[in-house]
């Protein structure tokens, strides 16, 4: 409708909606790495390595749910993405694929939490390798509801900012940007096919800024030194 107004063949755009070209949305609160270590510090033991992959491989909640120990490789350090856990307005569980071809991906997971991840292969995870990685303390399948209560109560004890569960993915994603990942890099961590939630990891830090300049000026004193 806009290419017609601009070819001249209607006057105006019935098609219009106001601030719709405005993307608006509140920045999610990100935690420091000190402030995921001590909440994960807080935690049942059972649910420790659900809040730091949640953080340091942004999966998300369902995903992890829904892995099993032969999605993840502890020795080689990466978790492979290929199913989650959703639950339906009855509370019934169901696994599904991802929405897209994106969603299937493997994750690189961080050296330094190899060791308290095969520690809790060993201790909480279900046997065999079709086991469940994550289960309740009963032992059944996690449900975000119940473990919501459990994550409010590890961050009111490890005095940090209330946020969501969710906002660790986010917090995962901004130091992944952080570190340098490039946007393609970005969208194949978080399982996305469109590079638009990718994009919102792009933006500049001060502190990525400073490294970046940190970076320029150390090539310019090798220049220097080489004249």
């Amino acid at each position: 409708m806009s290419t017609a107004v601009d070819d001249g063949l209607i006057r105006r755009n019935p098609c219009r909606i106001k601030g719709a070209g405005d993307d608006r949305s509140p920045e999610r609160p990100v935690l420091t790495v000190r402030e995921v270590l001590q909440v994960a510090d807080v935690m049942p033991s059972r649910f420790r390595m659900l809040v730091l992959l949640t953080t340091f491989t942004s999966l998300r909640f369902g995903e992890l749910a829904a892995l099993r120990r032969m999605d993840v490789d502890a020795e080689a350090g990466f978790v492979r993405v290929h199913q989650s856990q959703a639950e339906l307005s009855n509370g019934q569980l169901i696994i599904k694929g991802p929405k897209s071809a994106a969603g299937r991906r493997r994750v690189a997971i961080p050296g330094a939490l190899l060791a308290d991840l095969r520690s809790h292969l060993a201790k909480f995870s279900e046997t065999g390798p079709d086991g469940l990685a994550f289960v309740g303390e009963k032992g059944g399948r996690l449900r975000r509801q119940n473990f919501r209560d459990i994550w409010v109560a590890g961050l009111s004890e490890a005095d940090v900012p209330a946020v969501h569960f969710h906002d660790l993915r986010h917090t995962g994603n901004t130091l992944a940007a952080a570190q340098g990942a490039t946007l393609r890099e970005l969208m194949e961590r978080m399982g996305h096919a469109s590079s638009r939630a990718a994009m919102i990891y792009q933006h500049i830090s001060k502190d990525r800024d400073r490294h970046i300049a940190d970076g320029l000026s150390a090539r310019i004193e090798d220049a220097r030194e080489q004249a």
